[in-house]
């Protein structure tokens, strides 16, 4: 396909095309279909200021339903020599639709690629944030079913206080409600319309960026042309941002059950479906999942670094260095949608060793509970209180009540998980 800025009489050096275009043909195609709807409403903008006929209108829209059918089926491709979704776009037009297809991007600039991309983190912003709001739901619904079981609470990461299974897991269904939140501001944030921005001056063509703007969905219009171009990188990091804190709530979950899950804590119980076994050693039971999930916590913060260090201190315009953000959004987007998958898969596979749990409890966790007594019972300051459980033997507790004793809003006693399904509800 021949390239939209090829002058006459010039050819590229093969090790240049390749080396510019990179990874664009590989992941230009999860953007390409955003590509085609911004293309769409640009053709509609084009036809309310004359530049296109409703004739012409018409044949494009039919080239790009086409284009999408194609697509679905998997007869388009993009190659080094097409260097991104645009290029295919408009290549295609012209091919099956003729010169209206050289029409299409009056107007419009390849640097205008914001658009897909920004197209295409509002769709997944939307995506992540049912799933989370769906786990969370499901992190509820198993804080319910167990919320009566003792569980060892831990700081330091030595034994603490005691809690149970349902306030241990209640703090991640939380912690998921959060981050839907969270997801929900980064797409608010950036739902700005760059398109109409062109090459990021401007354009003399008549076009209305309202009209586009509510075409392809966007609240808003990213009013000043230069800054749609300048804020690449900075909703991109954004959008990671996102993701980032959604892994670190399910990389909290995989660690500890690596932990919880293990001969020496031997607290949960994990279906034989979701382990992976040794080579060599024929008792072992690994939790692989969960350990990749772990590592891949890292691979999204490093991701984000990398659209952070790319745009950081460029010359306020559109640059080159922009598309390789790509990489990083696709492949981190689909790493969190696959650890929100597996997480939900782990949790229906996860049963609590309850005799367990209770035979690792070491009584010294109950000295806080004793000294919070001394206060109510004996009116004594809690440092003088703290100092006289210290040396006090508790004796045998009643796990359950002490459990029911915790009635501070959100401890174990209190779980208040009406309050999370009420979210959820809103949230759906």
């Amino acid at each position: 396909m021949a390239k939209l800025w090829k002058k006459q009489n010039s050819t590229m050096h093969p090790a240049v095309e390749k080396y510019t275009a990179a990874t664009d043909p590989i992941f230009d195609i999860e953007f390409l279909p955003f590509d085609v709807e911004a293309a769409r409403a640009h053709a509609k903008g084009l036809e309310r200021v004359g530049i296109l006929s409703k004739d012409e209108l018409e044949s494009l829209s039919a080239g790009l339903d086409k284009l999408l059918k194609d697509f679905e089926a998997g007869k388009i491709t993009i190659t080094p020599a097409d260097e991104d979704c645009y290029t295919v776009i408009e290549n295609y037009l012209v091919e099956h639709v003729g010169e209206a297809g050289k029409k299409l991007n009056t107007g419009r600039s390849r640097n205008e690629v914001v658009t897909m991309v920004r197209l295409y983190m509002k769709a997944n912003l939307e995506v992540l944030r049912m799933a989370c709001i769906k786990l969370a739901e499901q992190f509820v619904d198993y804080a319910e079913k167990y919320k009566d079981v003792p569980m060892v609470g831990y700081s330091h990461t030595q034994q603490a206080m005691l809690t149970s299974v349902g306030h241990y897991i209640a703090a991640f269904a939380e912690s998921l409600l959060d981050d839907a939140e969270y997801l929900a501001m980064t797409l608010r944030h950036i739902d700005k319309s760059p398109v109409g921005s062109a090459a990021g001056f401007g354009t003399s063509i008549p076009i209305d960026r309202e009209f586009t703007a509510r075409e392809l969905g966007f609240a808003t219009v990213q009013l000043n042309s230069l800054y749609c171009h300048n804020s690449r990188g900075k909703f991109e990091s954004a959008y990671m941002e996102a993701l980032v804190q959604v892994m670190l709530t399910l990389g909290k979950f995989a660690n500890d059950m690596m932990y919880f899950t293990s001969q020496e804590f031997d607290y949960f119980a994990i279906n034989d479906s979701l382990i992976t076994g040794s080579s060599i050693m024929p008792h072992k039971r690994n939790l692989d999942a969960m350990e990749i999930l772990r590592g891949q916590v890292s691979v999204v913060i490093g991701h984000g670094l990398i659209v952070k260090e790319v745009t950081k201190n460029l010359l306020s315009g559109y640059n080159r260095e922009g598309q390789l953000m790509k990489k990083p959004l696709v492949e981190s987007t689909g790493i969190v949608a696959d650890s929100i998958e597996i997480v939900g898969v782990v949790l229906q596979g996860l049963t609590p060793k309850q005799e367990n749990m209770k035979a690792r409890i070491n009584p010294g966790i109950f000295t806080a509970d004793i000294a919070s007594e001394l206060v109510i019972k004996e009116g004594i300051p809690f440092r003088d209180a703290y100092k006289k459980a210290a040396d006090m033997n508790t004796g045998d507790v009643d796990l359950n009540k002490n459990i029911e004793s915790k009635k501070s809003l959100g401890a174990p006693g209190n779980l208040s998980l009406e309050t999370y399904r009420e979210r959820i509800k809103k949230a759906l």
